[in-house]
């Protein structure tokens, strides 16, 4: 029997990592995942760190789970792909010495020392914030002398992953967008930027492409995994990028990602500038495209919790089974997401119902209602990226495993008042973009793109009041919060 040609697709979200084993059509034979640990910081008010050793282990247990699911493979290629603004610190021994999530901020105390913020926003498509990889670097020169004696470089997550494989120092270019310190539309490193941070431009690794073959894996890697010691490894980036890719989008169309934050994309051919400074603008993962983005924030993440409380034991389908018994409006939520057009983020929410409570409140209620603040988040974040680069298709892009949910699906046509379109790849998304990655890189025929439904926008009165009352309790949660 021949051994079915595979890839290893290595997926460092912001709470999980996962290791797929993924053959040249996308199917996959072999998933496997744990969670992320994080540390606090105590150093910092608003810190988190990882292990970057201990997460390595883990990326390595979990890659031989996959392939003992796999059965029979023959490794080509790896790559990886992780969340944004995440990095790891190297030494000059070119050690890992910290890793820094996304969700860390300890640079948050020294915003202050970007002087011009609208002129890093022009640079980088992005308002500076604690979020971004210059900031993390900041606080840890000005904090963590103990790392910074020996600092050397940074990686993004997936550029690191990439290296302990290969030996090989990079930085991909989307990865690069998130760090503040990378000219956008130039598509290049700025000496500028880093004069704005104070940071060597010296420090920065070479950037490259997307499906750039890096060389092999290494002997002691290969050993360690147990693969081919011909085994390619391949440059991906960054997870939301790779999630597009899955979906088969052209220029111009708009793709909702929809995983523990949900972007709202529109892929362009040009930079896009929002004088509002209120979006993003990126790089793609293809040479030329950039990705014009507002982003609802924590969304996926309360659906997630959500299950855990209500529905600790059943699966997604006994969700939406209930959710379409659910026929009429019982409760409505707001839960912290966020919008483009506001200044600051709703850092408290919660569900507000008739009292007393009535007997036609279920769990299923407080579903819908998490759902609904979703959609009417993506339809809000979604109304201003159409007002500064509009959007003309009557049709959008969906994926992610929050739109396993088609009550999510329909919620969002009607708002949008647009189809939701989905492929067969959606739940796994990025790991598929990652297969055509690896495609790309060796010259493989790429699967074809199938469409799994199509979702038409319904009748939007009914959603027009819901979407009202919807707006009045995140204003009365506002006021109230203020």
């Amino acid at each position: 029997m021949t051994s079915k040609e595979a890839y290893i697709v290595i997926d460092i979200g912001t709470g999980n990592v996962r290791v797929a084993v993924a053959t040249v059509t996308g199917d996959i034979l072999g998933i496997d995942r744990e969670n992320i640990v994080y540390h606090k910081d105590n150093n910092y008010p608003e810190a988190l760190y990882f292990d970057p050793q201990q997460l390595w282990e883990q990326v390595s247990g979990l890659t031989k789970k996959a392939l003992a699911q796999a059965g029979d493979v023959h490794i080509l290629a790896l790559t990886a792909t992780s969340q944004r603004e995440g990095i790891v610190l190297l030494d000059k021994n070119g050690k890992s010495q910290i890793g820094l999530p996304n969700i860390d901020h300890r640079g948050r105390e020294w915003e202050n020392m970007i002087g011009d913020k609208s002129y890093v926003y022009r640079l980088t498509g992005r308002y500076p914030t604690s979020l971004f990889s210059a900031m993390k670097i900041a606080g840890i020169r000005e904090r963590r002398k103990d790392i910074w004696n020996d600092f050397s470089t940074f990686l993004s997550i997936s550029d690191w992953i990439e290296y302990m494989l290969s030996g090989v120092v990079h930085y991909e270019h989307s990865q690069a967008s998130e760090t503040l310190l990378y000219d956008v539309e130039k598509k290049r490193w700025s000496a500028d930027l880093c004069d704005v941070f104070d940071i060597d431009v010296l420090i920065l690794p070479p950037l490259i492409h997307s499906g750039t073959i890096l060389g092999t894996i290494t002997n002691e890697q290969a050993v360690n995994l147990g693969i081919p010691a011909d085994a390619r490894i391949i440059v991906g980036g960054s997870d939301t990028q790779l999630a597009i890719m899955s979906t088969c989008p052209e220029t111009n169309d708009v793709v909702i990602v929809s995983g523990t934050t949900t972007p709202i994309i529109k892929l362009t051919s040009q930079y896009v500038i929002d004088e509002k400074e209120r979006t993003w603008t990126g790089r793609h993962t293809d040479a030329d495209s950039f990705m014009f983005e507002a982003n609802a924030g924590v969304t996926g993440l309360n659906y997630q919790r959500l299950k855990e409380i209500f529905y600790p034991n059943e699966d997604y389908a006994v969700i939406e089974q209930e959710l379409s018994e659910v026929n009429s409006f019982q409760c409505i939520a707001s839960l912290g997401s966020l919008l483009a057009d506001e200044k600051a983020p709703l850092t408290k929410g919660g569900f507000i119902f008739d009292a007393p409570v009535s007997h036609q409140l279920t769990r299923a209620s407080f579903v819908w209602a998490t759902l609904w603040d979703i959609a009417c988040s993506i339809c809000e974040n979604y109304k201003t990226l159409n007002n500064v680069s509009a959007h003309e298709q009557d049709y959008i892009w969906a994926c992610g495993g929050g739109v396993q949910s088609h009550t999510l699906r329909q919620f969002i046509a009607a708002l949008l008042n647009k189809k939701v379109m989905i492929r067969n790849s959606y739940r796994q998304s990025s790991v598929v973009g990652g297969v055509l990655i690896c495609n790309k890189a060796l010259e493989k025929k790429q699967p074809p793109a199938v469409t799994l439904e199509v979702v038409e926008p319904a009748e939007r009165a009914h959603y027009k009041l819901l979407y009202s009352e919807w707006k009045k309790t995140r204003s009365s949660f506002k006021e109230i919060l203020s």
